[in-house]
């Protein structure tokens, strides 16, 4: 058994999730920002990569400037070799934070709660088993594009949110889905539209997932 993961990210139009180089840009607005913390409330856990705390810091919290008596999820952070530093802003107490590594990386003190799943690399179904018996039920994954990738390779995703914000990046900036990329037509992952609305001033499109579950129905 596994928790219900759903994917929720921001893109431009063109597919990208940041400036050329990383480099964070603004691309949800205000209503989408009050979608996302709704959403971050209702689900036990939110899950982002280690790239993504290096770069932006985020508190992965729940803002009373869009919810009513938040109530902060698990954070989680995928970080394969135990790299998060112990300043990161998810390990200052705001809530209960797991750090999901491997048996490879070496012994460090953190705020936080220390799962080890796989050699090298997290194995991402060792660790969903591992939250559905500590009692998580639902996971939001945030990014960024290699943990996306890593998601949807494994079949592991449920739901795929996307708000496309009216703006153009292009050029060799970050797309939403990392990795190298289907190799053939064997290796593109089908989607199929739920929903999709006018929502601030950009587009929220809602996605289903084939995935473990649905394959084996």
């Amino acid at each position: 058994m596994r928790p219900r993961v759903i994917i929720n990210a921001a893109m431009s139009v063109d597919g990208k999730i940041a400036l050329v180089g990383g480099k964070r840009i603004k691309i949800s607005d205000e209503e989408d920002f009050k979608r996302v913390h709704e959403m971050r409330s209702r689900v036990d856990a939110i899950l982002v990569g280690i790239n993504t705390v290096l770069l932006d810091d985020p508190k992965l919290t729940v803002k009373e400037k869009y919810v009513k008596n938040p109530k902060n999820p698990v954070r989680i952070v995928l970080d394969s070799h135990l790299r998060i530093p112990p300043t990161a802003r998810v390990l200052n107490g705001d809530a209960k934070t797991i750090i999901a590594t491997t048996q490879n990386a070496k012994e460090k003190s953190l705020n936080a709660k220390i799962i080890r799943c796989g050699e090298d690399r997290v194995d991402l179904r060792c660790l969903l088993e591992r939250l559905w018996a500590m009692g998580i039920r639902s996971l939001m994954v945030e990014g960024g594009s290699t943990v996306i990738a890593s998601f949807l390779r494994e079949k592991l995703v449920d739901e795929f949110w996307v708000f496309v914000g009216s703006i153009v990046i292009g050029g060799s900036a970050p797309n939403l889905v990392g990795g190298a990329g289907a190799r053939n037509e064997g290796e593109i992952i089908p989607l199929y539209l739920v929903d999709m609305s006018k929502l601030g001033s950009g587009v929220l499109l809602r996605y289903g997932v084939k995935n473990d579950r649905t394959s084996s129905q």
